[in-house]
């Protein structure tokens, strides 16, 4: 899809995201008034990725508005629209509105009063120009009106067409602010960047590199997989390492080569999976690693199992085979597994997809015998139970899961 031209009245034609009833009843709530009638003059406008996204002719997916209106009036507005506001960051000045069940994270204007590094004081304003300065890139200090109209008082837009990712304004000063914005240059990057990446700006995240360890694990985590969610996150993290910012939040010993290969095989990107691949295949390391980063239970747990099953595993080399692994993995680290095993060896692209369906379809077989059948076999209760059921397990397995009750029952005879 070729990108929207924008005109050199600066507007950019109607989009679909734009003129959707869902957004349309959201901007006439903020607006102070219904589509068909007058309004308070509220200077309503969207912002950051619908954005970005539109003026490179990219799908839109979250839409972000901005208003100068404070929280609590953003919610009298919305509630009396008969739309629902959940307050989900009002401290900050967020509001998120439900329209039509669609979800809208509303802002209001801020200036930043104090900042640390990692925490920003902030208060409220109803200056677009205050807002847009304490913007991290320019691309972000980008805003649009309901009516088309561009506002781009940072110069963002040539930035943004060239992939040029730029802080506001002085980038020492931004990074100083808040260190997050060093990873989320990297991130901005590797979903928008072309070419080499802006000097001023590497230059900055070199010098400050060493104050990441003083962010919050949970910021570095998000940041981390949606960088890891970008089209082709491996240049990007061996600039990462060049510029002496990986050592400081993942393992000296992560390494991209699979990492690349992986992200041109998938058919939609696993920032997870990808972390997996990023990662050496050591369980101790990669626990220590997701525990540093604060990952969730589940993500910790997929990583290790991965990390622990991966440097075994072979694609496998027959419709028996395949169900023997699928059985004793499970579909969902089985399919973590051929993706990697494929990554590994370009001959085992091809077959991906096979594996991949198969595993979507596998419905995983019942153990005809129970202990308790053991038990009336004659086996004593206790360990011993465990340890025949565990031998029977196997000799199923290896009938292709073809066995019944009886024939596994007698073979408990010939032992």
């Amino acid at each position: 899809m070729s990108p929207p031209k924008t005109r050199a009245t600066e507007t950019l034609a109607p989009q679909p995201w734009t003129q959707s009833a869902a957004t349309r009843a959201v901007i006439d709530a903020l607006a102070g008034g219904p589509a068909d009638g007058p309004t308070d003059g509220t200077d309503v406008r969207f912002v950051g990725g619908c954005v970005r996204d539109a003026l490179i002719g990219r799908p839109v997916a979250d839409i972000d508005i901005a208003t100068p209106d404070r929280p609590e009036t953003v919610i009298e507005k919305l509630e009396a629209a008969g739309l629902k506001a959940i307050p989900t960051g009002i401290e900050h000045g967020t509001v998120t509105a439900v329209s039509k069940g669609r979800p809208f994270e509303i802002t209001t204007l801020r200036r930043d009063v104090e900042t640390d590094g990692r925490h920003a004081v902030v208060a409220f304003t109803d200056d677009w120009a205050e807002d847009a300065a304490r913007r991290d890139f320019t691309m972000n200090a980008i805003s649009l009106s309901p009516d088309g109209t561009i506002h781009d008082p940072g110069n963002g837009i040539p930035d943004l067409r060239a992939g040029r990712v730029r802080f506001v304004g002085d980038a020492d000063a931004r990074i100083t602010e808040d260190v997050l914005r060093l990873l989320r240059f990297y991130r901005f990057h590797a979903h928008y960047g072309e070419g080499a990446p802006d000097p001023d700006a590497v230059a900055a995240c070199r010098r400050h590199a060493d104050k990441l360890p003083g962010l919050s694990a949970e910021r570095v985590r998000v940041e981390l997989l949606k960088l890891l969610a970008a089209p082709e996150p491996a240049p990007v993290i061996e600039m990462m390492r060049g510029d002496g910012v990986l050592e400081q939040i993942l393992p000296a010993d992560a390494g991209t080569g699979l990492l690349a290969a992986l992200s041109k095989i998938e058919a939609a990107p696993d920032p997870v999976r990808r972390l997996a691949a990023l990662l050496p295949a050591d369980p101790g390391i990669v626990a220590d690693a997701a525990g540093a980063l604060r990952l969730s239970n589940l993500e910790r747990d997929r990583l290790v199992a991965i990390a622990g099953a991966a440097p075994g595993f072979d694609l496998p080399a027959d419709d028996r085979a395949r169900r023997a692994a699928l059985y004793r993995l499970g579909a969902p680290l089985f399919s973590d597994l051929v993706h990697l095993a494929a990554a590994r060896d370009p001959g085992g692209v091809a077959a991906l997809a096979a594996e991949l369906a198969a595993a979507e379809a596998w419905e995983r077989p019942e153990l005809p015998v129970t202990g308790q059948d053991l038990v009336d076999a004659g086996i004593e209760k206790g360990p011993a139970v465990g340890e025949a059921l565990r031998e029977l397990e196997q000799k199923w397995i290896d009938s292709d899961f073809t066995a019944d009750r009886r024939t596994l029952l007698s073979s408990l005879d010939q032992t």
